[in-house]
């Protein structure tokens, strides 16, 4: 059987079904925003870099002290050798993340004048940022659009069949591709949300999920 075709103006494909899937997510997780604390591009990088393979709470806790401490890309970048070590310890792999952080702070200095840069290709060049790290960066500090594949979004964005493949950057391509323009940001932290809340990698909660019904994984849990 033929598929029914879109309706004049309606979007074709994932893109109509995207949007009601925002739609659903929106009204279950009303709160859904970024959980990094920060109040500046500075304290965003510097938490993402930390909050790498560990959990936002943490970070959240350690920060605060650090952010007092540490104002400025100057002050990271002057910061003796091993300070900030000591002062993140309580993160796992905190030696190679306070080297980042670091190195990351020299370079914002030596080519950026010590502010964050607001385009992806320079953020690129920092020590310690991907594309992720990147895009996350310019849709929270900087308020553009931008979709940062964490695992959250690329485990979900799989499951609900927006992609099939399992690179970040050619998952942001396909998501980018489908997802409106202004509500980018909003996708990732609904997805990012629904992943901490209902759909668990190991034994997603099914029955509760308010898009099951637009959702094609195969290995729905009835239970």
């Amino acid at each position: 059987m033929a598929r029914p075709k879109p309706k004049k103006g309606e979007p074709p494909g994932d893109k109509a079904r995207v949007g009601k899937i925002i739609d659903k997510l929106n009204r279950a997780h009303p709160d859904a925003k970024l959980d990094l604390d920060f109040s500046s591009p500075l304290e965003l990088l510097v938490a993402l870099i930390l909050a790498a393979q560990a959990r936002d709470d943490l970070v959240n806790q350690v920060t605060p002290t650090l952010f007092d401490k540490y104002r400025t890309a100057e002050d990271y970048a002057a910061a003796p050798p091993g300070q900030i070590e000591k002062d993140v310890h309580r993160i796992n792999f905190y030696r190679n993340k306070s080297r980042l952080i670091k190195n990351c702070c020299q370079e914002l200095v030596r080519s950026f004048n010590g502010e964050v840069p607001r385009n992806l290709e320079e953020l690129l060049t920092l020590p310690g940022v991907g594309r992720k790290t990147g895009n996350i960066i310019l849709g929270n500090a900087f308020g553009q659009q931008a979709i940062g594949v964490d695992t959250h979004v690329m485990r979900l964005s799989q499951r609900l069949g927006f992609t099939k493949n399992t690179n970040p950057d050619k998952i942001e391509f396909d998501l980018t591709a489908i997802v409106p323009e202004k509500q980018r940001v909003r996708f990732c932290h609904l997805l990012q949300y629904h992943g901490r809340r209902v759909c668990f990698a190991k034994k997603p909660r099914c029955p509760e999920c308010s898009v099951r019904s637009l959702c094609p994984y195969p290995d729905k849990t009835t239970v």
